[in-house]
């Protein structure tokens, strides 16, 4: 089992990956820049060529995470631009620093045009930034977090919104324990569905790596607030269990972005290894 968190690269992209090997971990997850910002980063190339070999050297693997403004769906014209260029910058540093790839939410239902019309919104924005790109890292579509029935909660839509893009080869899938919790499409009692149905759309597949979070509200209640592994949650150790035990997912990294005032990722990591690894 890999097991990570989430970093910061304040002190540049191979001091996160160095902080993740003195945890112990075998994964980590970095915004590529700063996370409130769609502004394009001049990066260091020789210091994200070096986190990538200290990674392969050391056995680690890292994922990159798209800044929050980023949207696959964004309103206008002005925006859209901004956003291609982001994630094609995003892209860019981490094929440079070795990344599996870079992990980008699943867009939204606009409320003045259709639910088809949003679908193909982020068809025709997936569409022009993997057109423009020629590297390995792959966009890794995340779950939604919505309530029920909200745009990007079901593996269905995650499978199809991939088939219909015109290079599907460039896009891959995270799924996110508390947002699949939170939508009601895991509710903790049927992950055997849950499995059945990823392994019959070929979902797992594709899948790179898998957010582990717990969740500070019941399932079906469309909130999507993190809570950790070990501490007040709704998502028990039992179910959490049965999920990490599936052979589907052995060779898949799981990442923490459970909050750090309860218990440090260092010591949630460690309870993870004595537990699952």
């Amino acid at each position: 089992m890999r097991f990570g968190c989430h970093l910061s690269i304040k002190n540049g992209y191979l001091a996160a990956a160095k902080k993740a090997y003195g945890m112990k971990a075998a994964a980590f997850q970095y915004f590529p820049k700063n996370p409130r910002s769609l502004s394009i980063k001049e990066f260091d190339k020789e210091e994200a060529a070096n986190c990538k070999a200290f990674c392969e050297e050391k056995g680690i693997l890292s994922v990159s995470h798209t800044p929050y403004p980023t949207s696959l769906t964004p309103h206008n014209a002005e925006i859209r631009s901004q956003i291609v260029r982001s994630l094609l910058n995003d892209l860019e540093i981490a094929e440079a620093c070795g990344s599996i790839g870079v992990v980008v939410h699943f867009g939204k239902h606009l409320p003045k045009i259709s639910l088809l019309e949003s679908y193909q919104l982020m068809i025709e924005m997936l569409n022009e930034v993997l057109g423009q790109w020629e590297g390995h890292v792959k966009l890794l579509l995340e779950n939604s977090a919505g309530s029920p029935g909200g745009i990007g909660t079901t593996l269905e839509e995650l499978v199809q919104i991939r088939k219909l893009c015109h290079e599907p080869e460039k896009i891959g899938f995270c799924f996110d324990t508390c947002h699949a919790f939170s939508c009601g499409l895991w509710d903790g009692d049927n992950w055997l569905e849950v499995t059945e149905k990823a392994a019959e759309l070929g979902y797992f597949k594709e899948l790179k790596v898998v957010h582990l979070n717990n969740s500070k509200y019941p399932s079906g209640e469309g909130k999507d607030r993190h809570a950790p592994i070990y501490g007040p949650g709704y998502i028990k150790e039992t179910q959490f269990d049965e999920l990490l035990k599936t052979p589907a997912l052995k060779q898949i990294p799981f990442i923490l972005e459970t909050p750090k005032e309860e218990i440090t990722h260092e010591k949630e990591l460690s309870l993870l290894m004595e537990r699952w690894a």
